[in-house]
Formats: structure tokens, sequence, C-alpha cells
């Protein structure tokens, strides 16, 4: 299956403009993928979401450059406004947005769903990011998240990662 169709209707809907890309599913986990088709690490971003535990119910979608984590524990926690929150499981992720982990994107997401982006991913001229499935990437400006309805863009909501 190529890109999710509610995700190309979404960018659409949002006149964003980009390229879609195909993925051997395979492959669709961003070290194996970026190794497979020359794309730099910091030209990926994740979208990873993230449940809180402690009041259940709480839920964002978060994206980063694949050359930093995710601080859940810190920013998102509190961002969140709960006492523990932890990455979605993948059966939880599947549920939430229909997506599989490797192909989980910030766009086609249900209503209601904060998505957050950190400051970083605005910096390289384009990133990839997934496309709804495991079978395709989307390559974009990342300047195009500025202004959407339903993106904040964060400051430190992610940290570097440590060498």
């Amino acid at each position: 299956m190529p890109a999710d169709p509610t995700v190309i209707a979404d960018l659409e809907a949002k006149s964003i403009q980009y390229e879609t890309m195909a993925c051997d599913p395979e492959l669709a986990d961003t070290t194996q993928f970026c190794a497979a088709y020359g794309v730099p690490l910091d030209r990926s971003a994740n979208t990873i979401v993230v449940a809180s535990r402690k009041p259940e119910g709480h839920v964002a979608a978060c994206l980063v450059l694949a050359t930093s984590r995710l601080d859940v524990n810190g920013m998102v926690r509190r961002r969140l406004g709960v006492r523990k929150a932890s990455f979605a499981t993948a059966e939880q992720t599947k549920e939430l947005t229909g997506m599989e982990i490797g192909g989980v994107t910030v766009f086609g997401l249900p209503i209601g769903v904060p998505v957050w982006i950190d400051s970083q991913v605005l910096i390289p001229p384009w990133v990839i990011i997934g496309a709804g499935s495991r079978s395709a990437k989307i390559k974009l400006d990342p300047g195009q998240f500025v202004g959407l309805e339903g993106v904040e863009i964060v400051d430190d909501l992610a940290l570097p990662i440590s060498a």
C-alpha cells in the first residue's frame, strides 16, 4: 500500500506541497530507511504518539528529528498536564491513528489529537516524515507546519541524542 489516502487528503486540504516516496515496508523504520535510501538522519523526522498513564486518556503526536530524542518525562509530560506519560505502545498507536509504527505521521490524525512539532524540525530545508503506511514516506519543506491549525511549534520538545 502506498501513502495512506487519509494522509494524502489531509495534506491536500491543508495545501501542503509534498513529494511521496515509495518505501520497502521492511525498511520503514528510521535507521534502516535512512541507510537504504541515502537520507541523512538530520533530514528524517519521527512522529511519536505519547499517552498519559496517570491520569489516563491524554495523548499527543510529537514530531522530532531522528537526531534527537523526545523529552517525554519532561516537556511532553508537563504540556499534557499529567503525572506520568510514556510512548504509546504499537497497539495504542494503531488504535488511535490507524497507522503502524514506521508509518505514523502528523497528517490524517483524528480531530482533537494535539500535534506538537519540535522547533528543530523547522531548520532543514526539507524533511522526510511518515505517510501513514510503512510503504511510503513524505518529503516536504517543514516551514509549511508554521500556522497550521492544530499544530504547535515547541522549543525544547526534544533533546539531542548524546554520543
